[in-house]
Order: structure tokens, then C-alpha cells, then sequence
């Protein structure tokens, strides 16, 4: 694992490969990295490629790397008739010295080919045993895919290229993954199921040649973009199942219903451009609300005013829209989790850039609902107890983002909107921290509070000298000018402490 992180400091991709077991080691690796990239370079471009290898995990498993956005850096490789990958559909106890004889066999064989006459010590009749009831795991596997039985079942994650001798398929569909998976093993025998699973390098040479010389052919046929029934037909020409085989009409099925449903998530992403414009009049009309509380002779800033409102029709109104939006960017991340969208859909800069505008323009309205309610009593502060997911998912998007040479400059005035989105909630916990050392006589409490303090104001004064505060942080009556004064009371109050206690000051 050092390695890998040295590698980070240099390059900005990683590849992972690995053949057999060693594509699940190279998959939990990926994931180990993605896992942690986030914060230690967000930038970096994280790429998994596994041959022949067995799945890792269930339906669960595969649903939450769907949700963290990262299935789209799998590819897993699957030959026409190779076990490994659908090993694990079927209990592995009734063939523990068959698999380990299987293994030692396959380690042997890519190491030097002279072991290929080990395979006559293979037993055949347990070759067809393990082979039939995978097949008979897997189809079970297949048929219950879709009204999610079996849950704790191994369930692929990621896409999957299907590769035969007349080519390959391509799919990010798991329940069309898994009947392939089936249909493609079943035209399989005792002896191809076993051999297959050595015959990557073949697969993958044949593949690229393909597509090579495809692309340099001067006499490819023409084929409409839009004709559907030209792509599935070439699809399971790939496949390998002739159109006579009694598969052939199930692989059609499955095949024009992963089509489908990638179609289906190209459309949902012009659907949400098109409700991403709709809602663009709200934002505007909370942008006007907080230029009005800005200029307002009250010197109360965007914050107070929404927190200490009054009913008027004008506030109702900006609190209907904050609502609003909120609806529109949960039901964005709900099609996100639920595989709705394309993988790369949080990527596309308009909706990054979006996020991030929406969580620094409605967030302290969001803040300053919660701590008028007094929901800070109920539940505790803000930031631990009570932020919506999608603003700590925005943040991630906005981490994990390209940045420009442009963002390092410094600024010349004051942001239109403050960068920290939670700043006004960490004003909140630190008036409280304040109003707990006026009661606190435990002087180790009363130091813990004296520190938190402490960190928030030179915070908040470094925030102030780069600029990246909007001008109602500095509004006369704003709430961060009143933990001021209040800082400085409790330093008069504080002189009567020992000097220790007072050197945060």
C-alpha cells in the first residue's frame, strides 16, 4: 500500500489489473483507494480491470458502490465459458479439494504451459458435477435477480465485457450481467469452463484486433444510428448464441432491456438539465432576498434576517423556494443512488458548479431555520446532528472536481457568497461554547470550551483576511460580530482566572 501512495505523488491515474484471484485482490484495491483519494488527492483517476475473476460481494454491496459513483471504474473481463466468475453462485464446501486441485492447476499451467499435462490428473466427472450446479446456481440467480430475492447472494458490481471468439459485449446492468453470465456458461462444457479460464490473453489480442481493423476498414456496412435491432443483433452475434439456440430469444430480451435502460438514463439526464433550468428562477429570487438583507438598514446580513423573521409574504415566500430546491437536488441524488443517471452524471461541470452555488447560497437559510426552531436543543448542533446528506455529498463533488489555476488566486473583494457553507453554524456552537464557561467551574471544561473558542476566532479571522466571507458575515448586528463582543466580555470577565487560562487571549 506505500507504494500506491508514493505513485500518488507522481501520476494522476492508477491502474489496477489482475488475473483470477488476483483481480479480486486488484478490485478491493480500487476500492481501497477510492475509499481514501477523497482525502489525500481527489483529482486522481482510479481504473480496475480484472480477468476471469469472482465476484466480491451482494446486491448490498454492489448498490453501495453504485451510490458512492465508483462503478464506473470497473471493468471486469469475463471469457465465454470461464467458471471463476460465476464460481460463487454455488456453495464452494461440496467442492473444496476439486476448486483447490482446479487452482493449483490453473497457477501451474499460466506459469509454464508444460504443466498443461497435469490436466489429465483433473477429474472430468467432477469438472460436469461442479459445472452443473453452477449452472443451476446461476440460473436460479438469474431468474430471481429481478424481484430481489437471494440478497445475500454474490451479485457483480461495475461493467462487464463479455468476450468470445466473434467478439465482445459490454454491459453496466447487473441483472443483464447476470443472466449472460448464465446463458453463455450454459453452451459450456466440463472441459471449456475449465480452459477458458486461461485463454485471456487470447480473448483480449482477438478483441483489439477487431476493433482495429473495424475502425480502418473502408467497407463497413451502414447502419442507422437509431436502429435499435441492428445493435442487439450485433451484440449477440458477439455473444456467441446462434439465432436457432433456445437462449437466443432470452438473450435477445436481456439484452434489448439493458439497451433500454441505458437509453432510459441518457434521457433522465435531459429530463434534469431541463428541471435544473425550471428551478434557476428560485435561486434568482433568493439571490435578490440576500442582496435586499445586505443593503437593509437593520445591518443584520442574509443570516439574521432569515433567522429572526417575521411572517411576511416575501419571507414565506424565500422559505417556499428553499424547500423547493431542496426537493429538486434530493430527488437528483435519489435517481444518482438508484443508478437513474449515467455514472459520470455528478462529474458534468453544470451540475457540480450548481451544487455547489445552491449549497453556499441556501445553506445558511437552512442553518438558520434549524437554530431558530431551536432543533440545536432537540438534536444537537448543526453541522453533527442535523445537515441534509446532500450538502455533504456536494461537498465531495466539489472536492473531487478539476480545479483551474485560476481558484489559487488570491481575492481582491469580498466573496458574493462565504465559502464555508456551515459558517454560520460553527458562529452558533461557538456563542454556546461562550455561554457554557460563564457557568462552568471545572477548569477542564472550562479549558476545552477556552480552545474551542480559540480555533473558531482565528479561523474566522483568516477566513475575513482571504476574502472568502460575504459582506453580511461583517453586517453591525450580524451574529458573528455579536460572538465577538462577547468574546471580548468574557475576557474581562476571564481576568480573574489563573494566567494559563487566559493565554488562548
Amino acid at each position: 500500500m506505500m507504494q500506491i501512495l508514493e505513485v500518488l505523488n507522481s501520476s494522476k491515474s492508477v491502474v489496477f489489473t489482475g488475473h483470477s484471484l488476483g483481480g479480486a485482490l486488484a478490485s478491493l484495491s480500487a476500492l481501497w483507494l477510492l475509499s481514501i483519494a477523497q482525502n489525500i488527492s481527489p483529482s486522481i483517476n482510479v481504473l480496475c480491470i480484472t480477468y476471469g475473476s469472482p465476484m466480491l460481494g451482494n446486491e448490498s454491496f454492489s448498490q453501495a458502490i453504485l451510490q458512492e459513483r465508483w462503478a464506473g471504474n470497473f471493468c471486469h473481463v469475463v471469457a465465454q465459458h470461464d467458471i471463476v466468475p460465476r464460481l460463487l453462485f454455488a456453495p464452494a464446501s461440496p467442492f473444496v479439494a476439486h476448486l483447490r486441485a482446479l487452482f493449483e492447476f490453473w497457477q501451474l499451467t499460466m506459469s509454464s504451459l508444460v504443466f498443461k499435462q497435469l490436466a489429465s490428473q483433473l477429474s472430468y466427472e467432477n469438472n460436469a458435477e461442479l459445472l452443473d450446479k453452477v449452472l443451476a446456481c446461476a440460473e436460479e440467480r438469474s431468474r430471481s435477480g429481478c424481484d430481489g430475492r437471494g440478497g445475500r447472494s454474490f451479485w457483480p458490481f461495475g461493467s462487464y465485457m463479455f468476450c468470445t471468439e466473434n467478439g465482445a459485449i459490454c454491459l453496466d446492468n447487473t441483472t443483464a450481467i447476470v443472466k449472460l453470465l448464465y446463458l453463455m456458461l450454459a453452451k459450456g462444457s466440463a472441459e471449456s469452463c475449465v480452459y477458458d479460464h486461461l485463454m485471456y490473453e487470447d480473448y483480449v489480442g482477438k478483441v483489439c484486433w477487431q476493433f482495429l481493423r473495424r475502425k480502418s476498414s473502408a467497407e463497413l456496412p451502414y447502419f442507422p444510428e437509431s436502429s435499435n435491432e441492428v445493435g442487439i443483433a450485433l451484440a449477440l452475434q458477439s455473444s456467441g448464441i446462434a439465432s436457432q439456440e433456445p437462449a437466443y430469444g432470452t438473450a435477445r430480451n436481456c439484452l434489448a432491456m439493458a439497451r433500454k435502460l441505458g437509453c432510459k438514463r441518457n434521457l433522465n439526464n435531459a429530463k434534469m438539465a431541463v428541471s435544473l433550468a425550471k428551478i434557476s428562477p428560485l435561486r434568482a429570487q433568493i439571490e435578490w432576498y440576500k442582496a435586499f438583507c445586505d443593503s437593509s438598514d437593520d445591518q443584520l446580513g442574509y443570516y439574521d434576517w432569515f433567522k429572526r423573521r417575521t411572517a411576511s409574504k416575501e419571507r414565506s415566500k424565500v422559505n417556499m423556494n428553499r424547500i423547493r430546491l431542496g426537493q429538486f437536488w434530493d430527488e437528483l441524488i435519489n435517481m444518482l443512488e438508484m443508478n437513474q443517471l449515467t455514472h459520470d452524471f455528478h462529474k458534468q461541470p453544470k451540475y457540480v458548479n450548481a451544487s455547489h452555488f445552491y449549497k453556499l447560497l441556501v445553506e445558511p437559510l437552512e442553518i438558520a431555520e434549524y437554530y431558530r426552531t431551536e432543533m440545536h436543543k432537540k438534536k444537537g448542533h448543526y453541522i453533527e446532528h442535523g445537515r441534509e446528506k446532500r450538502f455533504k455529498i456536494f461537498d465531495k463533488w466539489w472536492r473531487d472536481r478539476k480545479v483551474g489555476n485560476e481558484e489559487s488566486n488570491p481575492r481582491s473583494r469580498f466573496a458574493s457568497l462565504t465559502q464555508d457553507s456551515c459558517f454560520w453554524a460553527r458562529v452558533e456552537e461557538a456563542r454556546e461554547n461562550i455561554y457554557h464557561i460563564t457557568g462552568e467551574m471545572d477548569s477542564g471544561r472550562r479549558s476545552f470550551f477556552l480552545d474551542k473558542i480559540e480555533k473558531f476566532d482565528r479561523y474566522a479571522r483568516e477566513m475575513i483576511e482571504r476574502k472568502e466571507v460575504s459582506v453580511d458575515v461583517l453586517a453591525k448586528n450580524s451574529s458573528y460580530n455579536l460572538f465577538k463582543e462577547e468574546c471580548k466580555e468574557l475576557k474581562a470577565k476571564m481576568q480573574l482566572l489563573p494566567p494559563h487560562c487566559l493565554e488562548i487571549f
